[in-house]
C-alpha cells in the first residue's frame, strides 16, 4: 500500500473537503487514513466518521418519513401516486396565503427535506430547486388579500390547496395534508398532525409554499419598501407595525388581519416604486420635449428589458433614455444605479427595437440617462 506519509497533509485535507456530503467518499476517505500516525489526519478522519455517521442518520429520518407517508396511505394506494399538501402565509399582516402540492417519486428521496419552518433560508431554496427538477408533479397556488378578507383565512387556505392539488398532472390517487382534510377533493385524504414533520410529501410541500410566497414578498420590498417585507415576510414584526401605524396599509395588506393595530379603512401614505417610477419618467419626458425631443416610446418592454424612455434629439438621432431617481444619496446618485448589467440589459432591448422597427443598427443613436438626485435633474448624454 506504501508510506500513508508520502500524502501531504495538505492533499488529504483537500481529499476530505472534495468528499462533500459523499457518503461513499467519506467511507473510502475514512478506510485510508483513520491508521494514518500523524495527529492532524487522525482527526481529519475522526471528524469524517463524524460527518458520516450525521449523513446516515440523517438519510435515515427522511426514510422514516417516506415509510410513514406510505403506510399511512396504503389503504389507498393501488400503484398510483401520492400526493403532499401544505401552506404557507397564514398568519401574515400582509400578502397571500401559499399551498404547495407536490408528487415527489416514490423510489427516492432528497436528503434534507424537513419541515421548512427547520430550516436555514439557504437549505430552502436548495431543496426547493431539488425538489421541482425531480417531482413528478409540483404546483403551487397563491391567494390573495382580498380572497382571505372576502372568505376568511381558513377558506382562502383550503381554496389554495385545492386548486393546487387539482393543477397536479399526473393527478395522485391519494392526499397527505398537514392536519387538515381539503374540502371539495374527491380523493381519499389523511390529516397528519405536524404532517410537515413526519411525512415526506407534505415536507417538500411545506418547501414549495414557503419558499414561493418568501420570494413573493421580497418581490413587494421593491414595491411597497416602507414596510420592510423582504424581512418580515408580511408578519407582524415591531417595524411592520410601526410602519403600518405611520404609513397606512398598502394594497397588499389584509384589511381583517390589521384592525388592533390601525383602521383599516385608512388610506396608505406610500406609494409604490412603480407609482414613483413613473412620476419621474413623466418628468424626463416633459424635460426631453422642453428640450426639442420628439417622444417616440415609453417604457419598451422585452423578455430582455425595458427601456424607460424611446426619444428623436432635435438632429433626429435616436436616443434610447434610461430614467433614474434618488431620494437621498445613501447609497449614492441615481446615475450610478446604472450598472453593467443595467446597461446590457437595456442595449439588447434597443436592438430588438431597431429590429422591431426596422431600423438600420448602423443608425445615428445613443443611449442617454435622465437623473434625478433630490428632485434636481440631470441629463447625462451619451452615458455609455
Amino acid at each position: 500500500m506504501g508510506d500513508v506519509k508520502t500524502v501531504p497533509v495538505s492533499g488529504i485535507r483537500a481529499e476530505l473537503a472534495a468528499a462533500g456530503d459523499n457518503s461513499e467518499l467519506l467511507d473510502a476517505f475514512i478506510l485510508s487514513h483513520a491508521g494514518d500516525e500523524r495527529e492532524g489526519v487522525r482527526k481529519m478522519a475522526a471528524a469524517a466518521v463524524k460527518k458520516l455517521a450525521r449523513l446516515e442518520a440523517e438519510a435515515d429520518r427522511v426514510r422514516r418519513m417516506h415509510t410513514f407517508e406510505q403506510d399511512i396511505l396504503s389503504d389507498y394506494l393501488t400503484g398510483g401516486y401520492v400526493c403532499g399538501v401544505d401552506e404557507a402565509g397564514r398568519g401574515p399582516l400582509a400578502g397571500p396565503v401559499a399551498a404547495g402540492a407536490v408528487i415527489m417519486p416514490p423510489d427516492r428521496e432528497i436528503p434534507g427535506i424537513n419541515d421548512s419552518k427547520k430550516l436555514s433560508p439557504k437549505a430552502r431554496d436548495e431543496l426547493y430547486e431539488r425538489i421541482v427538477s425531480e417531482a413528478v408533479s409540483w404546483a403551487v397556488v397563491m391567494v390573495g388579500p382580498e380572497t382571505v378578507d372576502g372568505k376568511n383565512i381558513l377558506q382562502a387556505t383550503y381554496e389554495a390547496m385545492r386548486e393546487a392539488v387539482l393543477s397536479l398532472d399526473p393527478a395522485p390517487e391519494a392526499v397527505a395534508a398537514d392536519a387538515v382534510r381539503i374540502p371539495g377533493l374527491h380523493l381519499p385524504q389523511m390529516p397528519v398532525v405536524k404532517g410537515d414533520a413526519k411525512c415526506y410529501s407534505i415536507a417538500a410541500a411545506s418547501i414549495l409554499a414557503k419558499v414561493t410566497r418568501d420570494r413573493y414578498m421580497e418581490e413587494m420590498d421593491a414595491l411597497y419598501p416602507a414596510y420592510g417585507f423582504a424581512g418580515n415576510k408580511g408578519y407582524g414584526s415591531a417595524d411592520h407595525i410601526e410602519a403600518l401605524k405611520k404609513y397606512g396599509p398598502c394594497p397588499i395588506h389584509r384589511s381583517s388581519f390589521i384592525g388592533h393595530f390601525i383602521d383599516p379603512g385608512t388610506v396608505s401614505e406610500v406609494r409604490s416604486t412603480h407609482d414613483i417610477g413613473a412620476e419621474y419618467e413623466e418628468k424626463a419626458s416633459d424635460y426631453l420635449k422642453e428640450k426639442g425631443y420628439s417622444i417616440r416610446r415609453r417604457n419598451y418592454r422585452t423578455s430582455l428589458g425595458e427601456i424607460d424612455i424611446i426619444a428623436a434629439d432635435p438632429e433626429g438621432c435616436l436616443v434610447f433614455v434610461e430614467v433614474k431617481h434618488r431620494r437621498t444619496m445613501r447609497f449614492g446618485c441615481a446615475a450610478e444605479a446604472v450598472n453593467r448589467a443595467k446597461k446590457e440589459a437595456i442595449t439588447r432591448t434597443a436592438l430588438c427595437y431597431l429590429k422591431e422597427n426596422g431600423i438600420d443598427p448602423g443608425a445615428k443613436m445613443r443611449f442617454d440617462v435622465i437623473a434625478s438626485d433630490r428632485g434636481k435633474i440631470s441629463h447625462i448624454v451619451n452615458a455609455f
